[in-house]
């Protein structure tokens, strides 16, 4: 798992205009919370910021005026068309900690022969981990798999210390038949209508 360290400013300005402020410094409002503590708004920089993003779950020590403080990201906004940060929530945590997260799936392998079509019926699984010690992605092997297999929640190998944070029958993939093309609708009918 990756362990980032960024600085952090403390901010007091609050609202649209403030936030829009931020952002053309090429830097991010955020927001601190978790362990019974008052939220903390606090300001990122940009470049590092979305750099640290990258990885999956990414682990962040922030340094807000010589404080270090262990956060997770629980919650980023980006803007929809350019994709650009616009705010993060970020939850405090501790080492040792279980927390709650989602882990990216990677797919190996192959499907045997007969034309399935492999369903990906989740991308990520939850799971509980040690906040320090989260995966950064979890494999599922397709190997062998024809139509009407699939693999579940339980079929996916954790590492030590991570377990299952939904049902261990939920589907993770399938193999599905594939699905026959229907003629498009009224192809004759607009024919006729255009030689009347």
């Amino acid at each position: 798992m990756a362990d980032v360290k960024i600085e952090a400013e403390v901010r007091e300005e609050f609202g649209k205009g403030a936030s829009r402020r931020i952002r053309s410094a090429d830097k991010v409002p955020a927001v601190i919370y978790g362990h019974g503590t008052d939220p903390v708004h606090v300001t990122l920089p940009g470049h590092a910021t979305m750099l640290a993003l990258k990885n999956s779950n990414v682990l962040i020590t922030l340094d807000i005026a010589g404080r270090q403080e262990l956060v997770i990201p629980k919650a980023v906004q980006r803007d929809p068309l350019k994709g650009f940060l616009v705010h993060l929530d970020l939850l405090v945590v501790k080492r040792g900690e279980q927390v709650s997260v989602e882990v990216p799936l990677n797919v190996e392998g192959n499907l045997a022969p007969g034309g399935g079509l492999l369903e990906h019926v989740l991308s990520a699984l939850p799971v509980e981990a040690e906040a320090t010690d989260i995966p950064q992605s979890l494999t599922v092997s397709v190997q062998g798999l024809t139509i009407g297999d699939s693999v579940l929640a339980k079929d996916v190998p954790l590492p030590k210390g991570t377990s299952l944070a939904i049902d261990g029958d939920d589907i993770v993939v399938q193999v599905v038949q594939p699905q026959a093309e229907e003629p498009a609708a009224g192809g004759a009918g607009e024919g006729e209508e255009a030689s009347a």
